[in-house]
């Protein structure tokens, strides 16, 4: 059997023959190594990337394998996700302004809060899904907003 190349915790690894994986359940296994045994547990999955994430003897790994077509697409760019630019934040929901986490100028990348919105005696908490720089601010704490009210704007 020819060598493996896997991507474990950013570090290339390969492996020949000599391991065995038993599946005790659709989560659970047990890899047996060089005569030791050791225990598993796949904590997230992401096949479309490859990835895996396993807790092993209490230790967990970012596994990925590399498949046939990634140095390809690596060669033309496109191993790159897109992020998209931000424009402007329009209220999801009808609700009041509980916290607004940003100020004019602020650089905001994918995941970062902007503001909470309480709707229905709920918090949501609304965070960038893209990359901007906070352009305007049109609330403030405690106005009661509609649904598709611009509230912020981004450059």
């Amino acid at each position: 059997m020819a060598n493996r190349t896997w991507t474990i915790d950013n570090k290339e690894v390969g492996f020949s023959e000599g391991a065995v994986v038993r599946w005790d359940t659709k989560k659970y296994f047990s890899l047996e190594y060089n005569g030791k045994t050791f225990f598993g547990e796949v904590m997230e999955e992401a096949t479309e990337s490859n990835r895996l994430k396993l807790k092993i003897n209490h230790r967990v790994f970012e596994v990925q394998k590399k498949g046939s077509l990634d140095d390809l697409i690596k060669a033309m760019g496109l191993d790159t996700p897109k992020i998209k630019k931000l424009k402007e934040l329009q209220a999801p929901m009808p609700g009041r302004i509980v916290n607004v986490a940003v100020a004019i100028g602020d650089e905001l990348n994918v995941g970062d809060e902007i503001l909470s919105l309480e709707a229905m005696k709920m918090e949501n908490v609304l965070k960038a899904e893209g990359i901007g720089v906070v352009k305007s601010i049109n609330i403030g704490t405690d106005d009661v907003v509609d649904k598709g009210t611009v509230l912020i704007e981004f450059e």
